[in-house]
């Protein structure tokens, strides 16, 4: 458990009570739409399979952990509504976790960009290496990291929410993300991380189920709203994806990557 490798898709490995789910993309473990819809089949599996007490959701390690919204299909949208349909998979796998009964115990290993910080954030405790710097990049691109906002806000609050996104090219370091909130841990390496993860995975799953669901819908309290807000900041991010500027914007990122 913990060690999987793989280079695209998503995978799940139950032990111990623990059900890990790896995501990964050869684009630096980027989120096209058939990716997040995925994810969030798997955090619905395991959130009602009796055998899994606990989730403990990572990336490829050979990857950074995330780097949010795939381009190529940030591209390929012509209309408002497939924006809006893209944008809902962030929607639709946060409010999958933010559901969930079980604990999800994020690791993070890596760098973390846009959406990916987003997942991060819906974790109900992450712990990271200190390689996972994390940048909301979105409102560079031209828009902004609307779908995410709740969650990110939720865990750091508005004032270093706002430091996040008004500094999409600057970089946040993993000891600011620990200082914040983001991260519940923070280690010196990958190795030291996993193993941490894992560890606090096995302990969480040996404490009595019914207690820990309650404490869980008692720590999300007050966001059920959110199936209303999400599905709304999706559709304000797929109209502005398509203004010119943020359409050249994404052409001009395409050609660097």
């Amino acid at each position: 458990m913990g060690n999987l490798l793989m280079t695209e898709g998503v995978h799940v490995q139950t032990d111990n009570a623990v059900s890990t789910i790896t995501f990964a993309h050869p684009k630096q473990n980027c989120f096209p739409q058939a990716q997040l819809n995925a994810l969030t089949e798997a955090i619905n599996t395991a959130a009602t399979t009796s055998g899994v007490r606990v989730i403990l959701l990572q990336s490829d390690l050979s990857k950074v952990f995330s780097a949010g919204a795939s381009f190529d299909e940030l591209l390929a949208v012509k209309t408002s509504e497939q924006g809006k349909t893209f944008f809902m998979g962030f929607a639709n796998l946060i409010n999958a976790m933010r559901l969930c009964p079980k604990p999800i115990v994020g690791r993070i290993h890596g760098k973390a960009i846009g959406g990916g910080v987003g997942i991060i954030a819906a974790c109900d405790y992450a712990i990271a290496s200190e390689a996972a710097q994390i940048r909301l990049s979105e409102l560079a691109i031209g828009i902004g990291p609307f779908v995410i906002a709740p969650a990110v806000a939720r865990k750091i609050g508005d004032t270093a929410l706002t430091a996040l996104a008004f500094q999409p090219k600057k970089w946040k370091s993993a000891t600011w993300a620990l200082q914040q909130g983001l991260y519940a841990e923070v280690h010196p390496d990958n190795k030291t991380t996993n193993a941490a993860a894992i560890h606090t995975a096995e302990q969480l799953a040996q404490y009595a189920p019914d207690a820990v669901a309650a404490l869980k819908k008692t720590l999300w309290d007050n966001t059920d709203h959110w199936k209303v807000e999400l599905p709304k900041n999706a559709e304000t991010s797929g109209r502005l994806l398509l203004l010119p500027e943020t359409q050249k914007t994404l052409q001009q990122l395409k050609s660097k990557s």
